[in-house]
C-alpha cells in the first residue's frame, strides 16, 4: 500500500464507540463532502432518533452537503468530493426491509445478494474517496431472535467484503481507533 492513495477506508466500531466521529475526523481537512446519511429521517414518532440524528448533524461542517439516500450506487458511481457514508448498518437495515427479506418473500434472497454485490463493486471501483461507517457486531451477545441473528450475519458478510475491498481499516473501542490494515 506504500505510495498508493488510501481512497477506500472503512470504520468498523460498535454502538457509541466513536466511529462516526473518528470517520469525520479523517475528512476534517475536506471543505467540500457529501455526507451521505443511510438511515431514516427523524420524525415525531421517535425522539431517541431524532436527537442522534440532530447530534451528528450539529457535528458537521456547514460546507459539507448531507444525502440522505441508500443509493449507494448512484453515489459512488458519480464524479464528486470526497464521500462519508454513514452509516452501512443502516444501509443494510433499509435494503432488507426493501428486498421483502423479512417477509420471506420469493426472490427476496436473491435481491439482497444483488444489491450487496452491487454496493462491493460500486465501492471497489469507484473514483471518488470514500470512508464508510458500520457496526462491529461479531463480537457480541448472539441475537436472542432469527431476525436479528440473520441481521448480524448479514451484517458481518457486507463488513467483511467491504473491508476486503478497502485500502485501509479502522476498529474504533471506546474511542480509541486501531489501525487492522
Amino acid at each position: 500500500m506504500i505510495g498508493r492513495p488510501r481512497r477506500r477506508v472503512l470504520v468498523l466500531g460498535g454502538a457509541r464507540s466513536g466511529k462516526s466521529s473518528y470517520a469525520e475526523g479523517l475528512l476534517s481537512r475536506e471543505r467540500s463532502v457529501d455526507y451521505v446519511a443511510c438511515g431514516l429521517r427523524p420524525d415525531d414518532d421517535d425522539p431517541e432518533w431524532a436527537d442522534r440524528v440532530a447530534r451528528h448533524r450539529a457535528r458537521r461542517p456547514a460546507s459539507w452537503t448531507t444525502v440522505e439516500t441508500i443509493d449507494l450506487l448512484d453515489v459512488l458511481g458519480s464524479p464528486g468530493p470526497p464521500v462519508l457514508v454513514d452509516c452501512l448498518t443502516t444501509w443494510l437495515a433499509r435494503v432488507m426491509d426493501e428486498c421483502a427479506v423479512w417477509t420471506g418473500d420469493p426472490g427476496s434472497d436473491a435481491r439482497l445478494a444483488a444489491a450487496v454485490d452491487d454496493v462491493v463493486g460500486a465501492w471497489a471501483s469507484t473514483r471518488r474517496r470514500v470512508i464508510g461507517v458500520s457496526n462491529e457486531v461479531g463480537s457480541g451477545i448472539v441475537p436472542a431472535t432469527p431476525s436479528g441473528r440473520r441481521f448480524r450475519d448479514e451484517l458481518g458478510v457486507l463488513n467483511a467484503r467491504i473491508a476486503a475491498a478497502s485500502d485501509r481499516v479502522w476498529l474504533v473501542t471506546a474511542g480509541l481507533p486501531q489501525r487492522l490494515r
